[in-house]
């Protein structure tokens, strides 16, 4: 592996914004410096920035990339392309494929598909049930990001809400435990009213009715409530609801946070008024919900009540979309346009470039415990992303990578545009053209 300068950066990490220039040696980060660059420097093989942004490697700690048995929709090294063109360098994978991923055989099976074909970093979740407690007690604290609880059934039907089960989960986990959080019991009856009322009609604009802010609500406070008194270590996901956001603190993502939260680029970005226009392709679980959730979700994430932003990257064909609404899968493909779908709420003034960079890169290697990754930092590994802030690109079918080819961002014009996703120090995505021949690394963490 060669030297590799990046020079004439603005880099943006930790909170600071400065020029330098970032030198790779071995896939490490060797030396970050600032000012003329000394003979030695000068005749590295180099990458000139140009003043373009360089920031590490996006984490993506929430996706489905559907291997095994689902790859109609979509793939490890199909959206893992998309990934790297988006500038995420490591992603961390739902169970819910088929077979489900809750054994540690399903999950060695990952592991090793991934190692074959997955350009960018990645680790796999294992998933809870009512019947597996035992099999996650086994698991390497350093090799598996995490325990994936869904409390309410979602895409795969994959669920644990056995009391004695959950109780055994939060008192004896010894890794993160990721929860979707939607009551069961709740949805079902509010599918069952609007279904009497509508019978297989029901508008797409009731989603957020059926998987209501309630269903929500409760299942997050008793996830809360077993973590509070087991002192576990919970990560709720997709954040959707402004009333859940009274249940965290606003302590800074770190070490000692023990109960943390992430926000879904869909949750900040769509809202109810637009299922009208968009129908299936903004239904997600849990739902996208009103203008006032959204712009309380964007809130929490400025004062630290949210501490992570993720994709709930979740390919379906768009065959499988266009279906009414009884019958379209929940989920939608995000990985490619999630760093310039924020970048846009940074030109609108509403976030920094601080912060994006904190919640999209920091926040998740700091509370998943990720090994020498998330930052510019000296001896750290070289995922990095260059970002030109104000080059348009419209999101086309044509430059769309996802297996399933398409987006809910279609027609959409982002001011900012990805150039270069360098992996490990490798040089995998480059305006457009991507090095399928480079396969990431196994994400290590320290617990």
């Amino acid at each position: 592996m060669t030297d590799l300068l990046i020079k004439n950066a603005t880099i943006v990490n930790e909170n600071s914004i400065f020029s330098g220039h970032v030198w790779i040696k071995a896939g490490n980060i060797h030396r970050i410096m600032q000012g003329v660059l000394s003979a030695e420097e000068e005749h590295i093989p180099a990458i000139d920035a140009n003043r373009k942004m360089l920031i590490p490697g996006v984490i993506d700690e929430h996706v489905h990339f559907r291997e095994p048995g689902l790859t109609h929709k979509a793939d490890i090294a199909t959206e893992s392309k998309a990934a790297v063109a988006g500038g995420v360098t490591s992603f961390m994978e739902m169970p819910n494929t088929l077979p489900q991923t809750t054994s540690l055989e399903a999950l060695g099976e990952k592991f090793e598909r991934a190692a074959q074909t997955s350009l960018a970093n990645y680790s796999f979740y294992i998933g809870a049930t009512n019947e597996n407690p035992d099999e996650l007690l086994k698991i390497n604290p350093s090799e598996v990001c995490g325990i994936k609880l869904f409390m309410g059934s979602s895409t795969g039907n994959i669920i644990a809400d056995n009391q004695h089960s959950l109780e055994r989960i939060f008192s004896e986990s010894s890794v993160l435990i990721a929860t979707h959080c939607e009551d069961e019991q709740t949805i079902r009856s509010n599918l069952a009213r609007y279904r009497d009322h509508y019978g297989d009609k029901i508008p797409f604009s009731l989603h957020p009715k059926i998987r209501s802010e309630e269903a929500c609500f409760k299942s997050s406070s008793l996830a809360v409530e077993l973590a509070t008194r087991y002192n576990s270590r919970l990560h709720i996901l997709h954040v959707s609801t402004a009333k859940e956001l009274a249940l965290f603190s606003n302590q800074p993502a770190g070490p000692d946070k023990r109960i943390t939260a992430e926000v879904c680029t869909h949750h900040l970005w769509f809202d109810d008024t637009l299922y009208d226009k968009l129908g299936s392709r903004i239904k997600w679980n849990p739902a996208i919900k009103t203008p006032r959730d959204k712009k309380s979700l964007l809130k929490g994430l400025l004062n630290n009540k949210i501490d992570v932003i993720a994709t709930d990257h979740a390919p379906h064909t768009e065959e499988e979309k266009n279906n009414a609404y009884l019958d379209a899968p929940s989920g939608g493909p995000l990985i490619q346009h999630s760093l310039p779908a924020m970048l846009e709420f940074y030109h609108q003034k509403k976030i920094s470039l601080e912060k994006i960079v904190e919640k999209m890169c920091h926040a998740p290697a700091i509370l998943y415990g990720i090994e020498k990754r998330g930052f510019i930092r000296e001896g750290y590994r070289a995922d990095l992303t260059l970002v030109d802030l104000h080059n348009p690109l419209q999101v086309t079918k044509e430059n769309i990578l996802y297996k399933c080819n398409w987006s809910p961002f279609e027609g959409t014009v982002f001011k900012s545009r990805i150039l270069l996703t360098i992996v490990n120090g490798n040089l995998v995505y480059n305006n457009g053209n991507i090095d399928d021949s480079y396969k990431g690394e196994k994400l290590i963490f320290t617990r």
